[in-house]
């Protein structure tokens, strides 16, 4: 610190002696600075050129905090406190927030995030708590609420809790980036990891279409959408995966056909993959090559490369909430699965992919998973058997020759 000059004590009395209109409400203390006022204490001290005043509860909180702030301006890293609320500063940071890595901050995501922040995080923290009041324990009483059943009126999944932290991870993280905060209180928060044979949720199962329920399916879809479900059932694309498909995606006179998945249709907006994995090569097969060349071919206006393949009959993009209803439940009854939704396809190419031999890598970047671990996570019910069959060392290390037949 540099030298005071001559005047500076003088000063300094004056920048801790309150103001006398105070003086017959303060106590001094022991220590300079602090005063007793009723059952609190107040802290007066000057930083970024003014004089501030701050209570603590105690005569000790008070000397920490004065401690605290002394330390704060001789490192210059005084922030005075921000009154803004939890509230304002959700409802300011969702409309603005970029993400933080590369790929920058879906709009998809952002809706997500805003509807997370609105059902749970804004309904359960008061309207008036200030930003620089949560601390770890409010948001461990958070969590709390979330996994409450009856507080929710039902079950939350462990994984719908972690997407409804997600927000508030990042707004805080925000927060003490532009000063706002000094740390998160949501670092090292505990989330629930609980047993899942207790969490009955159906949305969660892995169903897939038998082999008779499928092929009725196929036969019951009319013209119009057949050759989009035959392709749902042959590559695994998700349903907003198929609908943003172009021509140009596909590649159907080579000797390899196949499709490159490059985007989707989510919510009527077209956005990339989430993730560097989704942008992926399928393999088609010959027969499916063949009727995805007859639709092009049979277009009374010839297709351009940037023309949907799937669309309605007035040529935009499909909706899949308009088409569940109208065309695949009334299929699916038929078939016998009424139960079944667009992602059952793509567990029903996942179960007959595994039963064709297909190793968990292969089938991992068919589907567009982060991973062939999360694959193994998800379909793990639909290998074969536990355990492997015994290795014969002797037929193994006998030449090709003098095997036995």
């Amino acid at each position: 610190m540099h030298d005071e000059p001559s005047g500076a004590p003088t000063r300094a009395r004056r920048q801790t002696t309150p103001k006398p209109s105070d003086r017959r409400k303060l106590q001094k203390t022991s220590t300079a600075g602090i005063y007793k006022k009723g059952n609190a204490y107040l802290v007066v001290y000057r930083a970024a050129g003014r004089q501030r005043k701050e209570s603590a509860p105690t005569l000790e909180a008070a000397r920490r905090l004065k401690r605290a702030r002394e330390t704060d301006g001789d490192r210059g890293e005084f922030q005075e406190q921000a009154k803004v609320t939890l509230h304002a500063y959700a409802t300011e940071w969702i409309d603005r927030y970029q993400g933080n890595g590369r790929r920058g901050f879906r709009e998809g995501t952002r809706d997500e995030y805003r509807r997370l922040l609105s059902t749970y995080a804004l309904k359960y923290f008061r309207p008036s708590l200030r930003l620089t009041e949560l601390t770890p324990l409010h948001l461990a009483q958070y969590v709390g609420w979330l996994a409450d059943d009856e507080e929710q009126g039902k079950h939350l999944a462990d994984t719908t809790i972690r997407n409804a932290m997600n927000p508030m991870r990042a707004m805080l993280s925000t927060a003490v980036r532009e000063g706002l905060l000094r740390y998160s209180p949501a670092t090292g928060l505990a989330l629930p990891k609980r047993d899942q044979n207790d969490v009955d949720d159906d949305e969660d199962e892995v169903r897939t279409f038998s082999r008779d329920q499928l092929r009725k399916l196929l036969a019951t879809v009319d013209d119009e959408h057949a050759v989009m479900f035959r392709l749902l059932a042959s590559t695994g694309l998700r349903i907003s995966e198929a609908i943003a498909l172009r021509w140009r995606d596909l590649q159907l006179d080579t000797t390899t056909p196949h499709l490159r998945v490059r985007r989707a249709i989510v919510k009527g907006r077209i956005e990339p993959p989430k993730t560097k994995h989704g942008r992926r090569r399928v393999p088609l097969s010959a027969a499916l090559a063949t009727d995805l060349r007859a639709r092009r071919d049979g277009l009374s206006v010839p297709a351009q490369d940037d023309d949907l393949i799937f669309t309605t009959s007035t040529g935009t993009a499909i909706d899949p909430n308009n088409l569940r209803p109208r065309v695949l439940k009334p299929a699916a009854k038929a078939a016998g699965a009424d139960w079944a939704g667009f992602h059952t396809f793509r567990h029903t190419y996942a179960s007959l992919m595994l039963a064709r031999g297909a190793n968990l890598l292969q089938l991992s970047r068919a589907l567009g998973h982060h991973s062939p671990a999360f694959t193994l996570t998800v379909y793990t019910h639909l290998l074969q058997g536990e355990h492997a069959q015994p290795l014969d060392l002797d037929q193994e290390l006998t030449s090709p020759a003098e095997r036995k037949p």
